[in-house]
């Protein structure tokens, strides 16, 4: 039985323990400030399970390549990089559109610090509707000739899960190789059952940061958010849809499921197919070699564009200074559709600056929340670019989870990272950036119909908000550098 009188001992040790841990977060790790502050609130309120709490969430991943690449490819990589640098610098690359000679030193910003590769040569189809993006990835998948790669953060064993994995098992039937890499924290609903039945027919299935001990994952704050589809090196699909029944619609609690997705043929799906090569061999004992038959893309149209990765191994946050860059490149107008809207500082500067400078600024956000807690921090801080002059928008119809930015109806992203210090902090995240007029302002007229189901926030709906509300928000506001 417990010793009562041991009991102050243990509060004492216990009060140490957190003093030496604020000691760490403060001058070991070298945090950002405001991620600090929010770990010191949560040792300080709960002693004893803020420890706990900081022992599964709050702990760095080392900033050492975990993605590692054979000689020969990285090699390939790099000179590629370094041909296409150098054409810039001595300004003989050939641009050909006007939205590459604008925006020049955005797509050399990830060329040089994200070894983001400009392709000029694509064709991109897109989708704002699951049922018509899930049709077209099937239909590829049924036409696969030599093999199919599949990177979703969630993968769930319900209708939609069942579908496609009867069209898996029946391509590797006809002899062509299939791997799905999946998630571990994302995917923690999918039965084992599931993944034996892929596996027993001759898939190869991984998880990514998978758990040592079940129901127990030390890593489970760095997640794959990763969504990626390659079919036989030419067809690519990038974008926010994952793989269950909600992303059809057919989730009562979310309605319809607004997001965006691409398709892409042309050169940017060899890079795309690197990315997940590289995330697979992190996962799997059997590594993909960098062979040709992995790249078989050709030229299909004229879109220009870049896949650009980032995650918590990387040095820099290389999609959040991509949105921060467009942001304040904006001349006319910034459209954002984001589920979740908590950016730090200077992302957050950003769009004030750009509706400040007259820029016309528009955010919408989903009307209901599939977290609670980030829900109040967004609206908090969509709160705050009110008082900018920014228009801000909560979408009505269903539940909005497009990850797309477009400016001046001339370049877009559309990818997997949120406006989020998780998304730029914390998960391994994939974009695509387009520098290409018509694409853009086909996101933004996507955008323009959205706001026929959304209802418009307004500076004076906002500051009548109920005191509760407010209590949520300030709360929800001062832990959103860890949430």
């Amino acid at each position: 039985m417990l010793d009562f009188a041991m009991a102050p001992y243990l509060f004492s040790v216990t009060i140490v323990i957190n003093v030496l841990l604020a000691f760490a977060i403060i001058f070991l790790e070298r945090r950002d400030a405001s991620a600090t502050w929010a770990w010191l609130m949560v040792l300080l309120f709960i002693p004893v399970g803020g420890f706990l709490l900081y022992l599964i969430f709050g702990r760095r991943l080392s900033k050492k390549e975990i993605f590692t690449w054979d000689k020969k490819n990285r090699l390939g990589l790099l000179a590629a990089v370094q041909d296409q640098l150098r054409s810039i610098e001595q300004d003989t690359l050939k641009l050909d559109h006007t939205e590459l000679e604008t925006f020049e030193d955005l797509f050399y910003l990830h060329l040089k610090n994200n070894d983001a590769l400009l392709t000029k040569d694509n064709q991109v189809e897109i989708f704002t509707d699951g049922q018509e993006k899930f049709h077209a990835l099937i239909e590829d998948i049924e036409n696969a000739k030599e093999h199919v790669h599949l990177l979703y953060y969630i993968i769930r064993d319900d209708q939609l899960g069942q579908r496609l994995s009867e069209v898996l098992i029946k391509k590797v039937k006809q002899g062509v190789k299939v791997r799905v890499l999946f998630d571990d924290m994302g995917s923690r609903t999918l039965s084992r059952k599931f993944v034996r039945r892929l596996e027993k027919a001759g898939v190869e299935v991984e998880a990514f940061f998978p758990a040592l001990i079940p129901k127990l994952n030390m890593k489970i704050n760095y997640r794959n958010h990763r969504k990626l589809a390659i079919i036989d090196g030419k067809i690519g699909y990038i974008g926010g849809f994952n793989i269950g029944d909600e992303y059809l619609g057919f989730n009562k609690r979310f309605g319809y499921w607004r997001d965006t997705h691409l398709r892409v043929e042309g050169g940017a799906v060899h890079n795309m197919q690197t990315r997940f090569i590289l995330d697979w061999n992190h996962a799997s004992r059997q590594d993909i070699s960098y062979e040709d038959r992995y790249y078989q893309a050709e030229p299909k149209g004229d879109v220009a564009m870049q896949i650009v990765s980032s995650g918590p191994d990387s040095e820099w946050e290389q999609i959040k200074h991509g949105y921060i860059k467009m942001i304040l490149s904006a001349k006319d107008s910034v459209y954002i559709q984001t589920p979740y809207f908590i950016p730090d500082d200077s992302l957050l500067d950003a769009v004030r600056i750009a509706s400040l400078s007259g820029v016309d600024v528009r955010v919408m956000i989903p009307r209901m929340p599939d977290h609670p807690f980030v829900y109040w921090a967004t609206y908090s801080n969509v709160g705050d670019l009110l008082e900018a002059g920014a228009k801000i928008y909560i979408y009505q119809k269903g539940f909005l989870h497009a990850k797309t930015i477009v400016v001046d109806g001339k370049i877009a992203s559309v990818g997997t990272a949120n406006i989020d210090v998780r998304s730029f902090r914390l998960n391994f995240e994939v974009n695509a950036f387009l520098y290409h007029p018509d694409l853009a302002k086909e996101l933004e007229d996507s955008f323009l119909d959205d706001v026929i189901d959304s209802t418009q926030l307004t500076i004076q709906l906002y500051k009548h908000r109920s005191k509760w509300i407010r209590f949520k928000e300030s709360i929800a506001r001062l832990l959103s550098p860890i949430l």
